[in-house]
């Protein structure tokens, strides 16, 4: 097999330095997005449009260095999903902060040990499959469009949208910490004997949210929420002891949707995103089996092409190995705070294997659903759940009956395990994705996979931080010192549920069960609609969110949706569709960036406030107290800019230079043709 004669650059320190910036950015927004409302964007096609206009500017830039910029940036947004888990520690009190050097340990060693199991896994999956890796794929003709002839202008365009509805999207959201407009308008009232209410918040970052879902998950959130706020919660709130305790509709739809709604939520959820999982299971084991089958009989003793050039597997047997020595540390010092303490080398010992065996069956299955369904739609909470599932009921049969400290010891304990198994999948699923994305466009594995590797060490080091500033600053819904407007982290609350339910049985299982029987029978009526048109559906997860999550968090979503798929059906009768619909996505990822970010730039200034003795530190920046105008003066403002940033993107798009037919296959650079 020929080699590439020509050194192209690929991993370059500016590349690096540029992927951690973007880094810090999409791990930013990511986690705060995650943490409000249980939903990530993928960072793939942002960051390498953001590298492709910032390495223009050097004449030797390659298709190949901005893959490692993409990959870098994509790696460290993937595992900021370890906020379906660690904010867990502190809603159960085992945690009142984040550690920075412990929570730094836990990411980044579960994160290695994600792109070490998937290293194998690439020939099996990637380059010996017929796996579609649809968002590998698109990511890799983004590369080339911006490699090829009018590239240039695209890139310039899309970054310019990003910047813009970033820009605006903060500046909305300044304005509402300034109490110069409302930050969301609500009205409870009276069903009957009980109550329910209809709000929504202002937030910019729904819609852009809205848009990249698209409208099957915005008809569903919409379903959840209308079975939680026109079923769950006036049915409850009738409750003649649900009615004593509140004082006024309000305060009665309040407590009925957190005591009541938000646990069935929880069973919609944990069966839905199961349900995913298994669905995929019989693919994932035979696609597997006949992939690693084709690869041994492929034989061996050639001269490998650069592009088929992993890490040498004594490193990546090397790299697990040596892994396992601070994961065993990390299981004793939590051992030791509980009644494992009994026997600590024992739990570690059970532990560690319980970590490796299923560490190597969740890389396999993330990988696999990456190439089947892409890595945004894997249902990565599935394994969350199955995860501490599997160490809660063994921590239960081993110890049995306990009190209320040694539960809480336990439960942290299971959240911990399931911390690591959890950074092994998603960095798995991302990996396999970018792995992908760099055989199309001539990459070499080995040093993808490096980059992943820094990609995991530089969020790893951004998210523990963030994560620290957003509990001073909001807390997290159910933790013993959550205030009003917590961050409600749902993944999060329902994986500690979980634990604490098989652990110390204090879980209401008759509402789980009703989540769960409504979970079923959407998911049946799923299944029908898509064997029925071959195109709609109504995603289960999306409707357990839609029950679980405050109506404020939800009801934008859907009018997202809808503009979204406005926008695109609009894009697919321009003269170039694919770029129309691509800077719509560009726009929309921007509304999200952007008051993300100002999110955590507020918790900042929260945290400052709270460290100099204000008395009110949420509301530092507000200037306008009880202004009347503001909710009509939000509602004009908020409107007005959407429909600004949409017009000015169709005109970016409607005006873009046709490009050659043949642009989306440019040559790669500094490949044998």
């Amino acid at each position: 097999m020929a080699t590439r004669a020509v050194t192209i650059k690929e991993l370059t320190l500016r590349g690096i330095v540029l992927g951690a910036i973007l880094t810090l950015l999409f791990t930013a927004a990511n986690v705060y997005l995650g943490l409000k409302l249980g939903i990530t964007f993928a960072t793939s096609i942002p960051a390498a449009v953001i590298s492709m206009a910032v390495l223009k500017l050097f004449r030797d830039s390659t298709i190949q260095e901005n893959n490692i910029v993409q990959t870098i940036a994509s790696a460290a947004g993937t595992l900021s999903a370890i906020i379906f888990v660690l904010p867990g520690l502190v809603m159960i009190g085992w945690w009142t902060g984040f550690p920075y050097w412990l929570s730094v340990a836990i990411i980044a060693t579960g994160g290695i040990l994600g792109v070490m199991y998937s290293v194998p896994l690439r020939r099996a999956l990637v380059t010996g499959s017929d796996l579609p890796f649809p968002e590998g794929v698109a990511a890799a003709e983004v590369l080339k469009v911006g490699a090829g002839v009018g590239g240039a202008e695209e890139n310039r365009r899309g970054l310019a949208a990003i910047v813009a509805s970033s820009l605006v999207s903060a500046g909305f959201f300044v304005l509402a910490k300034m109490a110069i407009v409302a930050e969301s308008v609500s009205r409870a009232f009276r069903v009957g004997s009980g109550a329910t209410a209809v709000s929504a918040s202002f937030s910019m970052a729904l819609i852009g949210v809205g848009h990249l879902v698209g409208m099957a998950v915005g008809i569903a959130m919409f379903v959840g929420l209308l079975i939680s706020w026109l079923g769950i919660v006036p049915i409850w709130s009738a409750d003649p002891a649900a009615i004593a305790a509140a004082a006024d509709p309000a305060e009665l739809a309040g407590n009925t949707f957190r005591q009541t709604a938000r646990i069935i939520g929880a069973g919609t959820i944990g069966i839905a995103a199961i349900w995913t999982l298994l669905k995929i299971l019989g693919p994932v084991l035979s696609g597997i089996r006949a992939a690693l089958a084709a690869n041994r009989a492929r034989g061996s003793g050639q001269e490998l092409d650069i592009t088929e050039r992993d890490l040498p597997i004594t490193i990546v047997g090397g790299a697990i190995a040596l892994s396992m020595i601070p994961i065993a540390f990390l299981l004793y010092g939590f051992a030791m705070s509980g009644p494992g303490a009994s026997s600590p080398f024992a739990i570690v010992a059970l532990s560690l294997v319980y970590v490796i065996v299923a560490g190597v069956v969740v890389a396999s299955v993330t990988g696999y659903m990456a190439g089947l369904i892409g890595a945004s739609n894997s249902p990565v909470s599935g394994i969350g759940i199955l995860s501490v599932l599997g160490i809660a009921l063994i921590l239960a049969a081993l110890f049995g009956s306990v009190d209320a400290g040694s539960t809480q010891a336990l439960v942290a304990f299971a959240l911990f395990v399931t911390a690591i198994i959890f950074g092994i999948g998603t960095i798995s699923n991302d990996n396999l994705q970018d792995l992908k994305t760099g055989q199309l466009v001539g990459a070499t594995p080995w040093k993808q996979q490096v980059s992943l590797v820094l990609g995991v060490i530089f969020g790893a080091l951004v998210i523990p931080p963030i994560l620290d500033l957003l509990n001073t600053a909001f807390t997290f819904a159910g933790a013993p010192n959550a205030r009003e407007g917590a961050l409600s982290a749902p993944q999060a609350a329902l994986i500690s549920t979980i634990a604490q339910g098989v652990l110390g049985g204090s879980l209401d299982w008759g509402l789980i069960g009703i989540g769960v029987a409504i979970g079923a029978a959407i998911i049946v009526v799923d299944e029908l609609l898509r064997r029925a048109t071959g195109r709609y559906s109504l995603p289960a997860l999306a409707v357990g969110l839609g029950i679980y999550l405050p109506m404020e968090l939800t009801l934008l979503v859907p009018i997202g949706a809808l503009l979204g798929w406005l926008y695109n059906r609009w894009a697919a009768r321009q003269r170039n569709p694919e770029f129309a619909e691509r800077i719509g996505t560009l726009m929309a990822t921007g509304l999200i960036v952007g008051e993300s970010l100002m999110g955590v730039a507020f918790a900042g200034i929260v945290a400052a406030a709270e460290r100099a003795g204000s008395e009110n530190s949420s509301e530092v920046l507000a200037i306008a107290r009880d202004y009347g105008w503001a909710a009509p003066v939000g509602i004009v403002i908020f409107a007005g800019s959407i429909a600004w940033l949409y017009m000015r993107t169709r005109a970016a798009a409607a005006s873009a230079p046709d490009l050659p037919g043949d642009d989306l296959a440019a040559p790669v650079e500094g490949e044998v043709r």
